[in-house]
Order: C-alpha cells, then sequence, then structure tokens
C-alpha cells in the first residue's frame, strides 16, 4: 500500500534504483524542498499579528519569547528528525509520520492520544486558514474602497462569504494532489510569498518610522489606562504568549516532510540542515516584523498591520494581501496532507479489496498526466466543503483555532518528542538530563495552559456577538 495515499500503487518494473530501502518509490527531497515546506508551515500569515504580541508583552519579554520559543521549537524538531527512524536513527525502519513514530515508540494508547490531538489540530487549521484567506481577500476591497472614496469607512463593509466559498472550490481542485511528494512546487511559490508580505509589512512599518510618526513604546509593552484594565491587559499577554509559542511550530507535519527526503545522505541529518534553515528564517522575520511594527504603532498596534494598519499606498497593500491570499492557499494543503494520509491509510486498510477506495484511474488532459481515485475525490470534496461550510458560520472560529493550537501546543511540540527522545536513548529517571527535560516540559504546559484559558476567555466573549453567516468587515 502507498503510504502517502493510501492506495495499492501499480507494479512498476525497472531499475533496483527506482527503489528505497522498504521497496516504495525512490524519494528525491532536499535540504532546499524541505526548507521551503518549513517556511511554508510556519510563516503564515500570523507573522503579522506578532507586532500585536511584542506590544502587549513589551520589548524585553516580546523578544525574549520569540527567541525562546524559536529555541525550543529548533531543539524538540531535531529531536523528532532522530525519531524518523527507529531503534536506530540512521538505518533502523522509517516511521512515515509522526503517530507512527508514537506507536512505534510509545505504545499504543500514546497513538490514540496523539492521534486525537493531531487530526483536531490539523482539521481546525484548515477551517482557520480558510477564515484567514477570505479577510485578507476582503482587505483588498476594503483597501481599494478607502482609497477611492477618501477614507469614508462607512461604505467599505464586506461579506467575506464569497471569499470563503471561491477559496472552498479552489482548495477542492488542490486537494486531489495525493501526496507531499507532489507538493515541493506549492511549497516554494508559498514560501516566496510568504517572503513578500512580511518584507511589505516591515517596509511599511520602517517607512513610518523613517517618516518620523512612529509611536511611543515602552518596555512593558501597552500601558494600562482608562482603555484597558489590568485584567484585559494580562489577558491579553496570556493571548501574545500563546500566539507566538503557536506560531512557530510545525512538528504536525515534520515526519511528512522528513519522508520526501531522499535516502542518502542519512534523513535525520538533512532534516536538521532544514530545521536549522527554516527556524533561522523564521527567527529573523518574526523579529523584524514584530518589532517594526510595534515601534511604528506603539499602544496602537493593530491586530494584522495589512489588513486592518496602514491603507497607504494602497497597491502595496494590495500587493501584501494577495501574497497571503497565495501563501494560505498553498499552507492549506501542506497543513492538511497528514489528516488526509491518516483517513485513506486507515480506509485502505478497512476495505482493501475495494476498487472505489484503492483503484487509481489515470487521466490524460493535453500533455498532462495524473490519476483520479473516487474515494479520494469524494471525501477530500466533503471536508473541504464542511470546513468552508463551519468557517462561513463562525467567523470567530480563530478564536477556537487558538484555543486547539494552544492545546496541541503542548503534547505535540513538547511531551511527545521529550517522551520519544528519552524512551529511545534510555535516559534514566532522576539523572540530570532527566530533571532538564522535565523542567522544559513542565515550561512549556504552562505555556499551553495559560493560552487555553486566554483563548475560552475570548471565546465566550465572541459568543455573545455570534451571528451565523451574518459576518462582515
Amino acid at each position: 500500500m502507498d503510504r502517502h495515499s493510501g492506495f495499492s500503487p501499480p507494479q512498476i518494473i525497472g531499475n533496483v534504483s527506482e527503489f528505497d530501502d522498504d521497496g516504495k518509490l525512490k524519494r528525491t527531497g532536499t535540504v532546499w524542498t524541505a526548507t521551503a515546506h518549513i517556511i511554508t508551515a510556519v510563516i503564515g500569515a500570523g507573522v503579522l499579528t506578532l507586532a500585536w504580541g511584542i506590544a502587549q508583552l513589551g520589548w524585553l519579554i516580546g523578544i525574549a519569547t520569540v527567541v525562546i520559543f524559536a529555541c525550543i521549537t529548533l531543539y524538540t524538531s531535531n529531536l523528532l528528525a532522530d525519531c524518523y527512524r527507529f531503534p536506530d536513527s540512521v538505518t533502523g525502519k522509517r516511521n512515515y509520520t509522526y503517530m507512527e513514530a508514537v506507536k512505534t515508540i510509545l505504545g499504543g494508547k500514546m497513538y490514540v492520544i496523539c492521534g486525537l490531538v493531531q487530526h483536531s489540530c490539523l482539521a481546525g487549521f484548515a477551517i482557520g486558514y480558510t477564515i484567514t484567506t477570505s479577510t485578507s481577500m476582503v482587505a483588498i476591497r476594503k483597501t481599494d474602497c478607502y482609497h477611492k472614496n477618501r477614507g469614508d469607512e462607512g461604505s467599505c463593509m464586506f461579506s467575506n462569504n464569497p471569499y470563503m466559498i471561491g477559496l472552498g472550490i479552489l482548495e477542492i481542485f488542490l486537494s486531489q494532489i495525493p501526496s507531499f511528494h507532489k507538493l515541493s512546487w506549492l511549497s516554494t511559490v508559498a514560501a516566496i510569498t510568504s517572503f513578500g508580505y512580511s518584507f511589505i509589512g516591515i517596509g511599511l512599518s520602517l517607512s513610518t518610522i523613517i517618516r518620523g510618526n512612529g509611536q511611543k513604546t515602552s518596555i512593558t509593552g501597552v500601558s494600562v489606562g482608562p482603555d484597558l484594565s489590568v485584567a484585559d491587559k494580562t489577558w491579553n499577554m496570556m493571548v501574545a504568549l500563546g500566539n507566538i509559542a503557536l506560531a512557530s511550530t510545525f512538528a504536525q507535519i515534520l515526519f511528512d516532510i522528513q519522508d520526501t527526503l531522499r535516502s542518502s545522505p542519512p534523513e535525520n541529518k538533512v532534516m536538521k540542515k532544514a530545521n536549522t534553515m527554516g527556524i533561522t528564517v523564521m527567527t529573523i522575520l518574526f523579529l523584524l516584523c514584530g518589532c517594526s511594527g510595534y515601534a511604528a504603532y506603539g499602544d496602537k498596534t493593530p491586530g494584522n498591520i495589512l489588513t486592518k494598519g496602514v491603507r497607504e499606498p494602497f497597491w502595496l497593500v494590495d500587493l501584501g494581501n494577495l501574497f497571503i491570499v497565495v501563501h494560505l492557499v498553498g499552507a492549506y494543503q501542506v497543513i492538511i496532507q497528514p489528516f488526509y494520509l491518516a483517513v485513506e491509510t486507515w480506509a485502505g486498510m478497512r476495505w482493501l479489496d475495494s476498487k472505489f477506495v484503492t483503484k487509481e484511474h489515470p487521466v490524460r488532459f493535453g500533455k498532462m498526466k495524473f490519476s483520479v481515485n473516487l474515494f479520494r475525490l469524494i471525501w477530500r470534496t466533503i471536508f473541504v466543503i464542511l470546513a468552508t461550510i463551519l468557517a462561513m458560520a463562525m467567523p470567530f472560529f480563530n478564536l477556537m483555532l487558538g484555543l486547539l493550537g494552544a492545546i496541541g501546543f503542548w503534547p505535540l511540540v513538547v511531551y511527545f518528542p521529550l517522551k520519544m527522545y528519552i524512551t529511545q536513548n534510555k535516559i534514566r529517571k532522576l539523572t540530570m538530563p532527566w530533571f532538564g527535560l522535565q523542567m522544559l516540559n513542565l515550561s512549556c504546559l504552562s505555556v499551553s495552559l495559560a493560552a487555553a484559558v486566554a483563548s475560552i476567555h475570548g471565546f465566550g466573549n465572541a459568543l455573545g456577538k455570534y451571528k451565523p453567516f451574518m459576518y462582515k468587515e
């Protein structure tokens, strides 16, 4: 059975060099394609919200938080890279997915818990990406409207629903890409556009500072006053802390990325290089966006510089939002592939003899050749439709996404990697390395709990304004 699509591939006769050590078709991924996948996953539109996060935390805690969580992500990601093969990280049996590694190293109970957490988060990301993409599409219309009407906001309110529907239709087609092995081009395009809108956001902030219009900032962040109570300041700090931590992670898809790499040189060594490159780029962009945005807007730093911040020059703001749209269209597919894989692998094992589930139908469209599987076509289409409907019904679902992310951050990014590392390397309890790992574990658990509590608080407030399918910006 094909480990990526869940279906039996056609028998191929040819040179043995066409196959990997497990008899599957040879992988062709490199450190550059893996880095592109990582950048696509971690440098999302959320990078433009980091200015708000640093504004809530202040210069000292804000910058330290970005750097600390980048280091934590790099450390745990490298631990996961060594778990790709077991028991030996270079010559052992391959674990094709995160869940498979957990099952192999930690056992069945942990496997079930990991699956519930991971796939709940991945499905939630699809809904959150739908909302965020439509917000950038609406932002383009609003910016053009403001420019045309010279700042009159009353006539510049638009519904997100048509854009969510359009995105859903596009994702239905893109969802037929069977696996990560076919996504390198999409990740490359998405990675390039992520640099585009990040630098546009940085450039607009820097131009504000250079013109002398930068606002007052503080080492402790937004000041408590008539418009901000101590309680609200605390809630905002908890949300900001959680957002920065969650923005730095890609653990859910790390094994899927590593499984695209060539078998030589060893996958774990190549993946660690990709981790270092991708997270270094991520950290630099996070700091540039966050610091320049806060320096430009001070206490009034918006939640997203390009959608709720500066309006001029309107063509540059439009270009930035267009880049966000292109990036998230690709990121949707990169982040959801493990979820598709899990369902299709289960279906392939459950109905092994069903042609509806297993048979690939070759299709030729001009010079293009591809295959269609009826089960993949129908079930992925249904999923995208449901995700789109939920996004339209609950436009504040990004708060629920924050809750899912907060719940998933600690187990997926910290607990399981550390637990697998301890088991694989047989680290004894009550030793110094064990204590160090447990301290990291407890510290990240506290961050995850704080972010979850803050998300629940925001979710409760949003319910009071809930109007299904009626949201406008």
